[in-house]
């Protein structure tokens, strides 16, 4: 399909639009006041807080400012506007049956404060959340306090650290795989533990390369699994044992879980404590979309160290339970991010058992579908079958073409750009997560651009190298706007542009 087809198909509107600022009329009011009387402002505010002359506030009519902001909308891209293959994102589609669910009053209007004899539906619904997720991890006990995976972590890793303070031992080091999630090293490190890099071998852990990091002041191993290649980790518990026999713990970063759903459980592969994502692999608002939320499981040993406040079951009454001597304290105000749970735990209910393995090899699938189609025209720098993901490079791509520019030219055929750059043991990864939700007729219009992205490197590379030709903006200055944002709109400055 040409990129012509492809773009009128998917619908894209390409057009300039200014900034409020600049369609500013003096004069021009949104709204009348009638029947109002005129306040003098400085009998009402103090002097010393009242401005010298009044703010640069755009002067626009209610119509123009509707029309501002509807088209700036229609730029943005969404689950809802198509295909967002993120790797390592898992951005699937939320179902609009669990926003219709968290939107009843009954969820949405209950007061964080309201009392528990006035909050036990609610209450119910989290305890059974945290059942249903330490039956799919095969771990003892959850908290869903952690508002998101990085802070998930940091719970976790905190929880080790007052683990082996409560038990006097001093371990201070905590091993990472070259393939880990970026926020890994971070949350140990913020948690008080020195990070040891392990180097893996084809894109794997294996249990010579742990052996020589085992000793005394080990406190465990961090690892994500799958990893970042899509691959499955074989070795996890062989490697555990040693782990566990050195008198280290092991942490997962359930931040791929849903390559794993009703197929393997972490809990028996010997992990002791993990964090999952519910906006990633139970379906809620991922990211602009809606606040996070990253539970994290546990085995027996460490329930003592879960954050406060715990819910507790006293024959059909639920309550907060504060009195957890060895909790390593809260780790948000209130709870958390409770209409997030509401939609989890309805997927987990729409879904099943039955239904959230089925969702996992889904994912398998399509991540190996992409794969496959792919592999003559872009460089896979692991051959072997990947999990719910797969990695290419710009390896090999004629006239010097990198990953930057496959990905600007995607975004000319109207999709979402993969992942780049991501995971750093790869020069030039393009990273592709498809999930279970898009079908075979997404995936192949997915699938025809990159190929036709293929031939045009080899017949008109200029075509790549000036890419995107059909956004509002064109090539952008991606490291000037991060190290130099412009963040504060000046009349002045905008003047001599």
């Amino acid at each position: 399909m040409s990129e012509e087809k492809i773009w009128r198909k998917r619908g894209a509107m390409p057009w300039e639009e200014p900034l409020i600022f600049e369609k500013s009329v003096p004069g021009q009011c949104g709204f009348q006041i009638s029947d109002e009387p005129e306040i003098d402002a400085e009998k009402l505010i103090p002097k010393k807080l009242v401005r010298k002359k009044p703010a640069e506030i755009p002067e626009l009519a209610e119509a123009e400012v509707v029309r501002h902001f509807s088209r700036l909308s229609s730029w943005n891209y969404s689950l809802d506007h198509g295909f967002y293959p993120l790797g390592s994102c898992t951005m699937k589609y939320n179902p609009k049956l669990n926003e219709f669910i968290a939107g009843d009053e009954g969820f949405a209007e209950l007061h964080p404060e309201s009392p528990e004899n006035l909050s036990q539906g609610m209450l119910e619904l989290w305890y059974r959340l945290e059942q249903s997720l330490a039956e799919i991890c095969g771990m003892d006990a959850v908290t869903i306090q952690p508002c998101a995976g990085a802070q998930g972590e940091l719970c976790g890793m905190l929880m080790l650290r007052t683990y082996f303070d409560d038990r006097g031992e001093k371990r201070t080091k905590v091993l990472l795989p070259d393939t880990a999630h970026g926020t890994n090293p971070a949350s140990a490190k913020i948690a008080g533990f020195e990070v040891v890099e392990v180097q893996t071998e084809n894109g794997l852990l294996t249990p010579d390369m742990i052996k020589p990091h085992l000793s005394s002041d080990l406190a465990g191993l961090m690892l994500t699994n799958p990893n970042t290649l899509g691959l499955f980790e074989k070795h996890i518990s062989e490697i555990s044992q040693m782990i566990h026999k050195s008198g280290g713990l092991v942490y997962m970063d359930g931040a791929n879980l849903n390559a794993l759903m009703g197929i393997a459980r972490p809990g028996d592969m010997g992990v002791d404590v993990m964090q999952l994502n519910l906006h990633k692999t139970f379906s809620t608002p991922h990211g602009g979309g809606g606040p996070g939320s990253g539970p994290v499981a546990v085995k027996k040993i460490l329930e003592p160290y879960l954050p406060v406040p715990r819910l507790a079951k006293s024959r059909d009454q639920f309550s907060f339970d504060c009195n957890q001597p060895k909790s390593i304290g809260r780790m948000t105000a209130w709870y958390g991010n409770a209409l997030i749970w509401v939609r989890a735990f309805s997927y987990i209910l729409r879904m099943g058992k039955d239904g959230l393995k089925e969702a996992s090899e889904l994912a398998v699938l399509n991540a190996n579908y992409i794969r496959a189609k792919l592999k003559a025209l872009y460089h896979i720098p692991y051959p072997d079958a990947c999990m719910h993901e797969c990695v290419f490079s710009d390896h090999g791509f004629p006239a010097g073409i990198t990953t930057m520019e496959i990905a600007k030219r995607l975004l000319d055929y109207g999709f979402h750009p993969p992942t780049i750059y991501f995971p750093l043991v790869i020069h030039g990864a393009l990273m592709i997560e498809p999930t279970e939700t898009e079908s075979k007729a997404r995936l192949d219009e997915f699938i025809s651009a990159l190929v036709k992205i293929r031939e045009e490197a080899e017949n008109s590379p200029e075509l790549l190298k000036s890419a995107p030709h059909r956004t509002p903006v064109a090539r952008l200055d991606e490291v000037s706007a991060a190290r130099h944002p412009i963040l504060r709109f000046n009349q002045k400055e905008a003047k001599g542009r």
